[in-house]
């Protein structure tokens, strides 16, 4: 693959748009749970920040939207948000302790996450990353990632001092990991198509790429069974998230790609919107941050 088909290396996970069934409980979870701010506030549509500024969430309501009884479809199989340290891991998982949130942990080596849903059943991660330095990789070149017991007590201990305010401002989304139901078409339309770098493989049935040497912008797995149908229109769950590149010229590069693949897409001024192999809705944004 030449360096013309690779993303840009700050290229990024910018905001994730998510359906819900209740506006007024998910906000109550995700700025006193979760600890994100309201930007704004319109109708069925709320905007949530960490900065005041960036977009980093936007719930959707509908009294149209449904729970899925299994989970048997693509699409999403959680959001990341990326606290910047260990010691806002350890407050944001003290203050999940104090509204009684079930929670799973990993430690991956490149990083310790907590896991949680929403109240739809949408799923979350909070996580802080490990030194890049400290990233490991194999004789393939891809990333050493795995699923150890967090060291919960060390997360407590780090925050010990530290006084809950929410998520801190330089909160990102660090990453968004989907199901699909082919792996070999995701992996063309996420490398090839889109330019995104294959950094690790999880047996036959997961794979994780990113741009810039990140341990994984997106995961891919085929968990929810090969062959996995779109998720229907009016189920809860992602309606987009967005991939931000730093400038138009990039921009472009990325459009002819997916045109030339035959892929419909909508073009407005710096936002491209169209959709995976899998019905996931993208959008591609010029980051207003130069």
């Amino acid at each position: 693959m030449g360096l013309s088909h690779q993303l840009h290396p700050s290229a990024a996970i910018g905001t994730v748009h998510l359906k819900v069934k209740s506006l007024q409980t998910s906000l109550s979870f995700y700025t006193e749970v979760i600890g994100f701010q309201v930007l704004r506030h319109e109708g069925a549509i709320a905007e949530l920040t960490t900065d005041g500024t960036h977009v980093l969430l936007i719930l959707e309501e509908s009294e149209q939207f449904h729970s899925l009884m299994s989970r048997n479809v693509s699409g999403l199989y959680h959001f990341a948000i990326l606290v910047p340290d260990r010691k806002s891991l350890g407050l944001s998982l003290r203050n999940l302790a104090k509204h009684n949130i079930p929670i799973g942990q990993g430690d991956h080596l490149v990083s310790e996450a907590l896991y949680l849903s929403d109240p739809d059943g949408n799923g979350i991660e909070i996580y802080a990353d490990r030194p890049r330095e400290t990233w490991q990789r194999d004789e393939q070149g891809e990333y050493i990632m795995t699923t150890d017991p967090v060291d919960i007590d060390g997360l407590l201990t780090v925050s010990a001092d530290a006084h809950w305010q929410g998520l801190p401002p330089a909160t990102v989304i660090g990453h968004v990991h989907f199901h699909v139901g082919d792996l070999r078409i995701a992996k063309q339309f996420y490398t090839d198509t889109l330019g995104f770098d294959v950094v690790a493989h999880y047996g036959g049935e997961a794979l994780f790429i990113s741009a810039g040497g990140y341990h994984h912008h997106i995961g891919l797995n085929t968990w929810a069974g090969k062959g996995a149908p779109a998720a229907p229109k009016n189920a809860v769950g992602l309606r987009y998230f967005t991939i931000t590149l730093p400038n138009t010229n990039e921009l472009d590069d990325v459009v002819s790609r997916i045109s030339e693949a035959g892929i419909p897409f909508e073009r407005q001024n710096h936002m491209v919107s169209f959709e995976d192999p899998f019905g996931i809705g993208i959008k591609l944004v010029v980051n207003d941050i130069n």
